[in-house]
């Protein structure tokens, strides 16, 4: 049987990682106006935090429609027998959820729909070890037992710059006891039940910062791992960031990625983060 791997853009796998195992993407939109670009498409971050300064309201978001990916599916169906698709948390996106109604409607080709319950490369953790096994040959039963075995050792927190951006968007559960009062606060955030919530209050981002590598170290169980830092246009912040953790993991293989364009409408500029999953 041989199984196409199908996500969104929100994963932001680097173009040469997604050609390489042959994985299909379909992008969500990010709306200045009148104008709509698909990220990672049409508009690159770099392109997007610049676009951001040059427009007096913030950009808004839309997921890719029904018939968009139900197109997908029956093109993969000409090659492939089914289908896996993997998408960003349902809590914050109705893309899965389109994913699962696209599927139903696929006549030749079974559609396998994966909720992350997270977002950005930790995402695309799920996405490459699905390829890889795709690749391998492996059954479309054997990948979602090993995408939920995943969700055991997975996790992500991140801390923004301003939380106006969440609470406007609807994307964070809690926000309101965190603004107004607590501005100086550095809130964590993390994933929890598929939505973004508050996870600890932090004074500094140096401070925050250093509370997410304690929770990194306190996942450690000894098997190897995968973690990635991502940053909202902070590019050398992200690489000093990995160069201060890795002499701590020896067991940590660590990369750089991004809050592109959707995720960084709702987070802002200068939003960083680290995820981490166990490494097959």
């Amino acid at each position: 049987m041989k199984t196409a791997v199908v996500t969104d853009s929100t994963a932001y796998i680097p173009h040469d990682i997604l050609q390489k195992y042959d994985i299909h993407m379909v992008p969500l939109n990010v709306i200045f106006g009148d104008e709509s670009y698909r990220e990672e498409v049409d508009i690159t971050a770099e392109q997007f935090y610049e676009e951001v300064k040059n427009h007096d309201k913030l950009p808004t978001t839309s997921q890719p429609s029904i018939g968009q990916l139900a197109e997908k599916y029956e093109e993969l169906s000409k090659d492939f027998d089914a289908v896996i698709s993997i998408h960003l948390s349902s809590g914050i996106s109705g893309t899965y959820q389109g994913s699962v109604t696209a599927g139903s409607m696929a006549e030749n080709i079974k559609v396998y729909s994966f909720d992350t319950e997270v977002s950005c490369m930790v995402q695309g953790f799920y996405v490459i070890e699905a390829a890889k096994m795709a690749l391998d040959g492996r059954s479309p039963d054997d990948i979602m037992e090993r995408l939920n075995e995943m969700k055991q050792t997975s996790d992500a927190y991140f801390m923004v710059d301003d939380l106006s951006h969440l609470q406007r968007g609807g994307r964070l559960s809690g926000a309101q006891a965190l603004i107004g009062s607590l501005l100086q606060i550095k809130p964590l955030l993390t994933f929890e039940d598929k939505v973004i919530v508050p996870s600890e209050k932090i004074r500094t981002r140096k401070k925050a910062m250093k509370r997410i590598e304690e929770i990194l170290q306190n996942a450690q169980t000894g098997e190897p791992m995968q973690a990635v830092v991502i940053h909202a246009n902070r590019e050398q912040e992200a690489k000093d960031w990995v160069a201060e953790l890795q002499p701590h993991f020896s067991n940590v293989e660590f990369s750089i990625s991004y809050f592109g364009p959707v995720i960084g409408t709702h987070i802002g500029e200068g939003a960083m983060g680290l995820g981490w999953a166990k490494r097959y």
